[in-house]
């Protein structure tokens, strides 16, 4: 099979993005600073380590397909669709504002593309189906961290 202009466009979008997110991942990992650093320091190299992958599968998919990936730093510059990181120094709270926010940007192109990759190659958008499910799981995990419980729990004698 080879993949049409339209296959290759949108498999391209989702590479930038998975791209960038490793690049951001990348940022923040080394400049966060604050409460619970190491946990998110840690996390933040799962992600970067998944999104690596996951741009390495999308990039080998694509020349399965006869197309040609680009992985060059100004295209992937000019044709993200995640907001810029931050330079400098930056807390972990806002560090996993950002994160959680590229994730769901990357995510959004995904599914953005979803129903035109499956119509002309149901196997890419197996990938992207794999790639949505554990970027949306490590969001709602780094999220956690900022997150204020509902409940609140009595000791059974406090009653």
């Amino acid at each position: 099979m080879k993949a049409s202009p339209t296959l290759t466009n949108n498999l391209q979008a989702v590479l930038a993005d998975l791209i960038e997110l490793h690049i951001q991942g990348k940022q923040a990992h080394w400049n966060i600073v604050g409460t619970n650093f190491r946990d998110l320091h840690l996390q933040l190299d799962e992600i970067v380590d998944a999104a690596r992958q996951f741009a390495d599968d999308t990039a080998e998919r694509m020349r399965a397909l006869h197309a040609l990936p680009d992985g060059r730093s100004s295209t992937v510059s000019k044709s993200t669709a995640l907001a810029e990181f931050p330079e400098g120094l930056i807390s972990t709270k806002d560090a996993i504002e950002r994160i959680v926010a590229a994730m769901e940007a990357a995510v959004g192109t995904m599914r953005k593309v979803h129903d035109e990759v499956d119509e002309e190659d149901p196997t890419s958008a197996d990938l992207l189906h794999e790639f949505i499910a554990k970027l949306e799981q490590f969001a709602w995990m780094v999220n956690a961290e900022t997150l204020k419980p509902t409940a609140s729990v009595t000791a059974p004698d406090e009653k």
